[in-house]
């Protein structure tokens, strides 16, 4: 690094991994549920996974948790409880802390809904995907429209500092007045936040091996431009590219991602985000994936880690800060990454004349048409 860097906010990622179905099109590090989930065991893994990781947090307060997964409220609440209590004993909080926790809409984990409340979660995500039967179905979820549907209004009627609803678009068979007929059905139910992205078809899912037909790049354009437009009607602002929400009700834990802060990861297959001031580095690291393996461990939970090279660490940064509809402000690039602005300035130059961003003497801005096209922006920057 050219400078020395500076520490930005830390949060903390806790990942359950089991969830009671595989869905086909997902990748992320989740286990179909064979037999009972460990859930005593599990919690004091992941403490003693916190405990090892400590030495990060380097002085600084936790401004937000996100419990992920797998399905997190299949977790015990009492185990919930003594996890968060936990951590609150192990690191310092800000007084506004968010605890967010992913939620599937069925009728055993919404009814649980009070209980992760007073366990310590104040922000509940429930993953809806869609209000329409047929496209539950194709998505493999395991509820239906009315289980969603009442999912949300218990979350809405327990105070919680916020809650989200996770819808996607541009499903199988999925034209513009249906993707709109779910994003109607969320302004509905009156979600404080919405995130509202693309089915993708990832590597190693069960989508991959055995590919739906989705819309076309026009009919995508169509259902994008169209959704937006209901949702900024509705008094959603956008703040990221699949990020909606009412004033004042972003999520703080993603801002912090999109914003190139600092994250603890703990938990099987978590990832963290470590700015290291002593060696004046930033690291990041993963945790082993398997439950078995996890559970298992004797001494160190990583699985791997490693430092940001300087020549990827522009890149790095701006794949995330350019997600962000605000701007960015350019003294913090030079505070996180520890590069000078020097060292970009010919690839921004690119970037600027191909109308993706503009520039003032203290911020640089994504343009509509940066956002639309964000990998050829972040093309530049490789």
């Amino acid at each position: 690094m050219t400078s020395l860097l500076k520490l930005p906010p830390l949060s903390l990622y806790i990942h359950i991994p089991w969830c009671i179905k595989k869905c086909p099109y997902c990748d992320f590090n989740s286990h179909a549920l064979k037999g009972e989930v460990p859930h005593s065991e599990y919690v004091d893994a992941l403490l003693n996974d916190l405990k090892n990781d400590l030495h990060y947090v380097q002085g600084r307060k936790l401004s937000s948790i996100f419990i992920g997964g797998g399905t997190p409220s299949l977790l015990a609440p009492a185990q919930m409880k003594r996890l968060l209590d936990s951590v609150k004993s192990l690191i310092a909080c800000d007084e506004t802390l968010e605890v967010t926790m992913e939620a599937n809409p069925g009728t055993v984990e919404s009814g649980h809904f009070a209980l992760f409340q007073q366990a310590g979660v104040n922000r509940i995500s429930i993953g809806v995907q869609s209000f329409q039967s047929d496209k539950l179905t194709i998505l493999g979820r395991i509820h239906d429209s009315e289980e969603a549907i009442n999912a949300a209004k218990q979350a809405s009627s327990l105070g919680l500092r916020s809650f989200n609803i996770d819808l996607m678009h541009s499903l199988p068979k999925q034209g513009v007045t249906d993707a709109l007929g779910d994003v109607r059905q969320a302004i509905e139910l009156a979600p404080p936040h919405l995130t509202w992205y693309q089915l993708t078809i990832e590597p190693n899912t069960q989508f991959h091996s055995k590919p739906p037909t989705i819309p076309d790049d026009d009919i995508l354009a169509d259902i994008y431009d169209a959704g937006r437009e209901v949702l900024n009607a509705a008094g959603y602002v956008q703040y990221e590219i699949s990020a909606f929400s009412k004033p004042e009700m972003r999520c703080q834990h993603n801002l912090n991602y999109w914003r190139f802060g600092d994250y603890l990861g703990i938990g099987c297959g978590a990832h963290s985000k470590i700015t290291d001031i002593t060696n004046n580095r930033v690291l990041r690291a993963s945790k082993i994936k398997h439950p078995k393996g996890y559970l298992s461990v004797q001494d160190s939970y990583v699985f791997k880690q490693w430092t940001i090279d300087e020549e990827d660490m522009a890149l790095e940064y701006f794949m995330n800060r350019f997600r962000l509809v605000e701007a960015c402000p350019r003294h913090e690039f030079e505070s996180f990454t520890g590069l000078s602005q020097q060292s970009i300035k010919k690839t921004m130059a690119q970037a600027i004349d191909k109308g993706l961003i503009t520039q003032s003497d203290t911020h640089w801005q994504v343009t509509p048409l940066g956002q639309r096209f964000l990998n050829k922006l972040l093309d530049i920057f490789m």
